[in-house]
């Protein structure tokens, strides 16, 4: 971001908390982020499947994703809203960094979980056995240690090069599960307990490929802490079989709880 309109967007979200505190001024906390260019990529995370309120699209961008409230809040200059269900790297680079350029400020993302295979990987934890579901978590384990690394490279130096102004926060993904929570059935607490283990190891990977790269890595874990599968108030759907693509996804609470703090805690 532009040193000079970074120093007043920066200034003008903590104006705006410190002024929400006291009643006062609330109607110029905004006044600057009207400035910031932002551009929200990345998958189903960030186009906010699971959240409903549709736009129609094949992408299924969510009015209630946490870049659509961020930017109905913040009422940027302009807001190109690329995200889609189902994207991988390859589709970040090949398709949604169109609307990057040197006048982008801010860019947010969270990609590399379709790459590494988690949704067969629920699938297959779901439908087939531990053992079956456990050596399935270690083939997106490996993966996220041999391949993942190089492909968030790629996604991360081409943002770089379209957008080299811009302040880039990437997010991460939430555990799956509350481990000895209320859940009666379903998956082995072994189970739940490796899913979550890969989630924290493509954390990992994915926050230090961030920070090679100079961008904010936002870890939603902390936001979701309480709110898994499994505990009393989740912010995530367990298996959806009205709408199975939801599965596994940040309702529309898990997008405004917790993935939005963290972005404007990453600002």
């Amino acid at each position: 971001m532009k040193m000079s309109r970074l120093v007043a967007f920066s200034s003008s979200l903590l104006l705006g908390a410190a002024l929400a505190l006291t009643g006062a001024g609330v109607a110029n906390a905004d006044s600057s982020a009207a400035a910031v260019d932002y551009v929200a990529l990345g998958d189903s995370y960030s186009s906010g499947v699971g959240a409903g309120s549709y736009d129609g699209s094949s992408c299924k961008r969510s009015s209630r994703a946490y870049p659509a409230l961020w930017a109905a809040a913040n009422s940027p200059s302009s807001f190109d809203f690329a995200a889609c269900s189902g994207a991988r790297t390859g589709d970040v680079t090949g398709g949604q960094l169109g609307k990057l350029n040197a006048s982008t400020d801010l860019v947010s993302l969270s990609i590399g979980g379709n790459d590494a295979g988690f949704a067969d990987v629920m699938t297959t934890c779901v439908l087939q056995s531990e053992a079956t579901c456990l050596n399935r978590i270690a083939t997106a384990r490996a993966y996220v240690d041999s391949t993942l690394p190089g492909r968030l490279d790629s996604v991360y130096t081409a943002i770089r090069s379209k957008a080299p102004s811009a302040h880039v926060v990437v997010l991460g993904y939430p555990r799956f599960y509350q481990l000895g929570g209320g859940c009666l059935a379903g998956l082995s607490e072994k189970e739940r307990s490796a899913i979550n283990g890969a989630s924290d190891h493509l954390n990992t990977a994915t926050a230090k490929r961030a920070a090679d790269h100079g961008f904010t890595f936002g870890d939603v874990r902390t936001t979701f802490t309480g709110h898994e599968i499994c505990s009393s108030n989740a912010w995530l759907h367990s298996v959806n079989w009205l709408n199975i693509g939801e599965s596994y996804h940040p309702t529309a609470a898990g997008q405004s709880g917790g993935y939005l703090p963290v972005l404007r805690s990453a600002l």
